[in-house]
């Protein structure tokens, strides 16, 4: 008889050496949406992979197709569902609810993909929300800002990688604010069809950035990891770097890990892990929004290192219903990470300093996912940013020290000219 496979809606490629650690030969299947597939080539990536047993091609994006997908399935038999992408949580929980398996529940994989009613929902049970209303077009967008004197944040409401999203300062931007939030282009990773842009504004809220990345069982939390965030300066609220854990008194730390168990209770959040982003704004944890899967950015590898503790592994542990073992409560070291992206378009000619930064003190990861001829547009989203550089170190401190004293040896030579003539 063959094992029981798991199902992992939703490609990541940086996750597959991560899965190869802990899955059998031919245990897991791929579920896919077509375009994505077809543009990214993956039945041929999924094929060279020994734990993939198959990939199914499917709209998973669209309202009702996780029950279509059960009733065309119904002996494949999964031992556990994973949401591997942001699009992927509402499917995967309606997909484990029907295969009777542990998962986040369909009502709150709805809620923490709908950023609006996510903030409904948060404000209820007492939990502090920037200011935010729906808005449709430029002159609602403006009649939010005289309402709320000071800087707003236009985002989508269902969309990821802070696509669309922007600080608009006055009135007087929210034409211009308006039309750069209706560009929410993701290339490779979202089918062709159109996603109807849903936007939001939102007061915004100064303060440090934090999130927490909480395990939780049946309701229970059962490890929880506060990450420091750094931003781009500019209007684009993109990461620029992150540090595990976060540089935050203990009390602090476990005030943000008690509001992001507050919030799992008030969506009805089940099993699975949460990724939950928080402001400080003078001392009170504001939400910004919050995730049921995995963080991106390679946080998972950040706090992998620095507890030391195989997160993915418990993770899917819990998704089969199973005993994740003992979790640790504290990180034993530290890490960072420093994203790289070219400063300005244009056309990259070069890149330097990429051995230096790997060979540098305390840096456990040095890569730039391009090379010479390739189209920098800016930093619009984190879709932008075009490397990373990691670091382990002692503290905090030493870690973020370390991350960016690498990061700045790395350097792009554009070509902007090539940019204008195209």
């Amino acid at each position: 008889m063959s094992t029981r496979p798991v199902l992992v809606v939703g490609y990541v490629a940086f996750a597959v050496a991560a899965l190869a650690a802990f899955q059998g030969t031919d245990s897991v299947v791929y579920v896919e949406e077509p375009d994505v597939a077809r543009k990214r080539h993956l039945a041929e990536a999924v094929e060279r992979i020994d734990y993939a047993r198959e990939l199914i091609e499917w709209e998973y994006h669209l309202p009702g197709r996780a029950d279509a997908f059960f009733a065309a399935h119904p002996g494949l038999d999964p031992v556990a569902v994973i949401p591997a992408v942001e699009y992927a949580v509402p499917f995967a929980a309606r997909l484990a609810e029907r295969y009777g398996l542990p998962g986040a529940s369909l009502g709150a994989a709805q809620l923490l993909r709908d950023k609006h009613q996510l903030r409904v929902v948060a404000a209820a049970a007492g939990i502090a929300n920037p200011a935010s209303e729906p808005v449709a077009n430029a002159a609602e967008l403006a009649g939010f800002l005289a309402r709320h004197p000071g800087p707003a944040v236009l985002k989508p409401a269902n969309r990821q990688a802070s696509v669309g999203t922007l600080v608009v300062r006055d009135a007087a931007e929210a034409e211009a604010a308006w039309a750069f939030g209706q560009a929410q282009d993701e290339g490779v990773f979202v089918p062709d069809r159109p996603i109807t842009p849903v936007m939001l504004a939102e007061q915004y809220v100064a303060g440090p950035e934090f999130s927490v990345e909480m395990l939780v069982a049946d309701g229970r939390p059962v490890f929880a990891n506060t990450t420091g965030k750094l931003l781009y300066p500019g209007p684009y609220p993109i990461e620029s770097g992150h540090t595990v854990p976060a540089e935050l008194p203990v009390e602090t730390q476990e005030s943000l890990a008690a509001e992001t168990e507050r919030l799992a209770a008030a969506v009805g959040f089940g099993t699975g892990v949460l990724h939950c982003e928080w402001i400080l704004a003078d001392g009170v944890p504001v939400l910004v929004e919050c995730a049921g899967r995995l963080p991106g950015d390679s946080i998972t590898d950040l706090i992998e290192a620095a507890y030391p503790v195989d997160l993915t592994r418990a993770y899917y542990a819990l998704m089969r219903g199973e005993d994740p073992g003992p979790l640790p409560v504290k990180a034993e070291r530290a890490t960072a990470a420093a994203f790289l992206a070219p400063d300005r378009p244009g056309t990259v000619t070069a890149v330097h300093g990429l051995e230096a930064a790997g060979a540098a003190e305390g840096v456990r990861l040095a890569v730039v996912g391009i090379v010479p001829g390739h189209r920098a547009a800016g930093l619009r989203s984190s879709w932008d940013r075009v490397g990373i550089v990691t670091t382990l170190a002692d503290t905090p401190a030493e870690a973020r020290r370390l991350a960016d004293a690498a990061a700045a040896l790395v350097r792009f030579d554009i070509d902007a000219h090539a940019e204008e003539e195209s």
